[in-house]
């Protein structure tokens, strides 16, 4: 059973003719030197948080009542087409075209063969992402949950979700089987470059809240990089006051391909407290918790054969 949708969906087609010569993608350069951050939106076509993110945004840039102090400021939509085959009937279907938009960020996939409607906006996309220095990408997730910080596995990217405050959960994590995300593309994943990277699930695709906190992560993902000061008079929003948690992922279930089930309800950060505990079957084996106090992690509901089913974490006892 889907969700409710209790969010607008933003007509951005008025975005479409960018300002770089992408269609979609919009930058602004500050008066001195300085770091090419970026925002980017629409990775998956039905999470509506990170467009209705840029939707609020960019009107402030686009009439100049906003600019940046240094470097350059972008926005990006990135898998437009699938966004604007949104049908309510069917919301999780316009997730992706032809392929996940967001298993594409490796030399490999990029130089080969293969073809896609996302591999083709992909292409064009990379050059334009080669000169980001620091990455924010919002998402949503498809079970109601806490939303999450994604870090990747490098410094780096931990200091960066915890610089911004929020979610509190943060996740220290690998990726997927199926391939390689936007946030680990390139320098973004180097632990010896500069570039930084962050992902954020921003909670569930359509409830009502989920727009305004991607909002709230973009202006202090700008703010934190000291590109640009808050208008006057723009929403601030606080997270609720919690100690902050770090998540490792010690278990990676990738669907097997006779397929994947669970053995009863899940919620996404539910901890479930005793090792041992079968959680599903997966190609007809039993999968059970790895340890004590283990955290599901965005489990998937109709997960496809080579995606991910599930993350299992563990919190770190100390954070640091």
């Amino acid at each position: 059973m889907n969700s409710p949708i209790e969010v607008d969906f933003p007509d951005i087609r008025r975005w479409a003719a960018g300002n770089v010569g992408l269609p979609y993608v919009w930058s602004f350069p500050g008066a001195d030197a300085g770091a090419h951050l970026c925002i980017t939106a629409l990775v998956h076509g039905n999470e509506v948080c990170g467009a209705i993110a840029l939707d609020r945004l960019l009107p402030a840039f686009v009439s100049g009542g906003v600019r940046p102090h240094r470097g350059r400021v972008s926005f990006v939509f990135a898998n437009v087409d699938a966004y604007l085959c949104f049908d309510r009937a069917c919301p999780l279907a316009s997730r992706a075209l032809d392929q996940d938009f967001n298993r594409l960020w490796d030399a490999e996939t990029l130089d080969g063969p293969r073809e896609s409607r996302e591999l083709t906006r992909a292409r064009a996309l990379r050059p334009f992402y080669d000169t980001v220095d620091h990455l924010l990408d919002l998402h949503s997730m498809t079970l109601p949950a806490p939303p999450i910080a994604l870090a990747g596995t490098t410094d780096k990217g931990l200091a960066l979700a915890r610089a911004l405050g929020m979610p509190r959960d943060i996740l220290v994590d690998t990726g997927h089987a199926a391939g390689r995300r936007l946030r680990d593309y390139a320098a973004f994943a180097d632990p010896d470059s500069p570039k930084s990277a962050l992902l954020i699930e921003c909670g569930q695709h359509w409830e009502a809240a989920v727009g305004d906190y991607a909002t709230e992560c973009a202006w202090r993902f700008l703010e934190h990089f000291d590109a640009v000061a808050r208008p006057a008079g723009a929403a601030r929003l606080e997270p609720p006051p919690a100690p902050e948690r770090i998540i490792d992922i010690t278990e990676v279930i990738t669907v097997a391909p006779s397929g994947f089930v669970w053995a009863r309800p899940v919620a996404g950060l539910e901890t479930i407290s005793q090792a041992g505990t079968v959680i599903a079957t997966n190609g007809g084996k039993p999968v059970s918790t790895p340890h004590d106090e283990a955290i599901l992690v965005m489990p998937a509901l109709d997960a496809k054969p080579g995606t991910t089913a599930v993350r299992i974490g563990r919190a770190r006892t100390h954070p640091s």
